[in-house]
């Protein structure tokens, strides 16, 4: 089953360096983390990755890199996640390997059929809702877009864009896998303790759905 939290780590808020701050995330089972850093250079963004990967993936997380399958296959990675104006799904997994996951941003359902049409282990639909993460964030495509989106596929959806607490369960009903975060859990006291609420809320829907 795809893992329902993903979380997204940026380094920028960040006090401590992402390892020390994903640690706790993954004793609390999160199984999915990206490394989301827009401003590190490639060398320094390839440091981070592979800090990340020798620490948590003996623990069973996936580490996913962003934008870059260039770094995804230097660091050993465990999947790089593309946006509309990065390399093309496919061929992002001819440089990352077919052992790495491919996903890809989408924003409405043309590009979600696009998506579907490839070989992307996962969709990614957002902004959900409004979001403060991104400089230039797309318009908010609201949880009409993912019901229409899982009406066309069985690959797994990730919702992503201002997901809280109390919105996730509504997203996880919509037809969501998996709830990307990024505020809610770098600006929260309790991360790890954040991420176990996530957690159960997809236990709730998923065993209701089922």
């Amino acid at each position: 089953m795809f893992p329902a939290l993903y979380a997204i780590l940026d380094p920028s808020p960040l006090s401590v360096p992402p390892l020390v701050f994903a640690a706790p995330l993954a004793d609390a089972g999160v199984k999915l983390m990206q490394l989301r850093d827009k401003r590190a250079t490639p060398r320094n963004a390839c440091a981070a990755a592979k800090e990340l990967i020798a620490g948590l993936s003996p623990r069973g997380v996936r580490i996913i890199v962003n934008d870059r399958p260039d770094l995804a296959a230097l660091a050993g990675a465990g999947g790089v996640h593309v946006g509309q104006e990065d390399l093309p799904v496919d061929d992002a997994r001819r440089i990352c390997g077919d052992s790495c996951w491919v996903g890809v941003s989408t924003h409405n359902v043309e590009q979600f059929r696009e998506a579907v049409a490839t070989s992307a282990d996962y969709i990614a639909v957002g902004p959900i809702f409004p979001t403060t993460t991104k400089e230039n964030p797309d318009p908010v495509v609201g949880l009409e877009l993912l019901r229409a989106a899982r009406r066309l596929t069985r690959k797994p959806i990730v919702a992503i864009g201002g997901i809280t607490l109390e919105t996730a369960a509504e997203v996880f009903r919509a037809g969501a896998d998996s709830v990307a975060v990024i505020s809610d859990l770098l600006l929260t006291r309790d991360p790890a303790g954040r991420a176990k609420e996530y957690l159960a809320i997809a236990e709730r829907v998923r065993s209701a759905r089922a």
